[in-house]
């Protein structure tokens, strides 16, 4: 069976995966580009980023996957729901090359794009989620990309394989907190860490 995976989710060391006040123009509220900047130094990102032990965690976001699951607010900000027009943060040809199953209370139309991504619409739950988008992986592995929510729900409901954080050197003290309720989670999963040069610490949680 095809495994589900978290890869390159970043939180603050109090452990917030986004900050407040999300909106159009700071999708990552308060936070702003803090919990990501790791990730823009490498190349992975960029043709003339640094090739060291951030991009080589950064590029298995990429490996093996067919499908993405995502909520509502890694789509788009408070109120997309009311916009027809709403397409995503992402443009004309978004970065996922696969299906793509946002969890909504209010589905639309799937929604074709360029590159191979569709986005597909679902009220569901974590197990519904997940069976539709194993259909569509095709085999490969399915990658939930949050929001801090999804991911918590996702881990609450023993759904994840593979969890990769990146723990970044800042304190955000509001946002959404991914550890919440997720008390002895360490029982199930073994832990590695790996502390970079960039400051960030990459945590991987693999299941027993």
């Amino acid at each position: 069976m095809s495994a589900v995976r978290v890869h390159n989710f970043s939180i603050s060391l109090d452990g917030f995966g986004t900050g407040d006040g999300q909106a159009l123009d700071a999708p990552f509220g308060h936070a702003g580009e803090r919990l990501h900047e790791w990730m823009f130094a490498t190349r992975f990102w960029h043709e003339t980023g640094a090739a060291g032990v951030d991009h080589v965690f950064a590029a298995r976001h990429e490996q093996g996957i067919g499908a993405e699951i995502m909520g509502a607010g890694k789509f788009g900000p408070p109120g997309w729901q009311d916009d027809p027009d709403w397409r995503g943060w992402w443009g004309d040809t978004p970065v996922f090359r696969s299906p793509v199953f946002v969890l909504t209370h209010r589905p639309r139309p799937s929604i074709e794009m360029g590159g191979g991504t569709t986005y597909h619409f679902l009220d569901a739950s974590p197990a519904e989620a997940l069976a539709v988008a194993r259909e569509a992986a095709g085999g490969l592995d399915v990658r939930v990309g949050g929001g801090a929510t999804v991911i918590r729900d996702f881990l609450a409901a023993g759904l994840v394989d593979h969890l990769h954080v990146v723990q970044v050197p800042i304190l955000l003290g509001r946002g959404v907190r991914l550890w919440d309720g997720l008390e002895a989670l360490e029982e199930t999963y073994t832990i590695e860490a790996v502390s970079t040069p960039s400051g960030v610490t990459h945590l991987t949680f693999t299941r027993v």
